[in-house]
């Protein structure tokens, strides 16, 4: 019973908690930015190159011809899929520069609060009796 009380604490913590949506929003979002790599990106890419990008290969069996789609080769024998690889690659870097775009936007709105309502300044200590003596003693001098 104690081992399922920690682990509640332990669940119910913020920063659990807050970590279990960001990893969900994050596969949300990874899958968004697959299907612009997908379907926007690459096949432009594919014009270029007059081939579907993602579908070359090199084959590493004599059993695999040049000319099968990815899958159906894969099936065949072993392939070099390095226009697999490219794809996921730019995959990656697109959702690292998105993050990066949205980390930087939260950090400026956490700067822009934080310059919005400055500290007030400390209140000054109410002068001891000494200083009071001092102050008196220099008040003095100066006449």
């Amino acid at each position: 019973m104690k081992l399922f009380q920690e682990f509640r604490k332990f669940a119910l913590k913020g920063n659990v908690v807050d970590l279990a949506v960001g990893v969900i929003i994050g596969a949300a979002f990874g899958k968004i930015v697959d299907s612009i790599v997908s379907d926007l990106i690459m096949p432009l890419v594919g014009v270029f190159f007059q081939k579907d990008f993602s579908n070359l290969y090199v084959p590493l069996s004599e059993k695999v011809p040049a000319h099968l789609a990815l899958a159906d080769a894969r099936k065949l024998g072993p392939v070099f899929a390095w226009g697999n690889f490219v794809t996921v690659v730019l995959n990656f870097f697109i959702l690292a520069f998105v993050i990066f775009l949205m980390v930087k936007a939260i950090n400026s709105l956490r700067h822009k609060d934080e310059q919005a309502a400055p500290a007030p300044p400390p209140a000054s200590p109410e002068p001891s009796s000494t200083d009071k003596l001092l102050m008196e003693i220099r008040d003095s001098l100066k006449k």
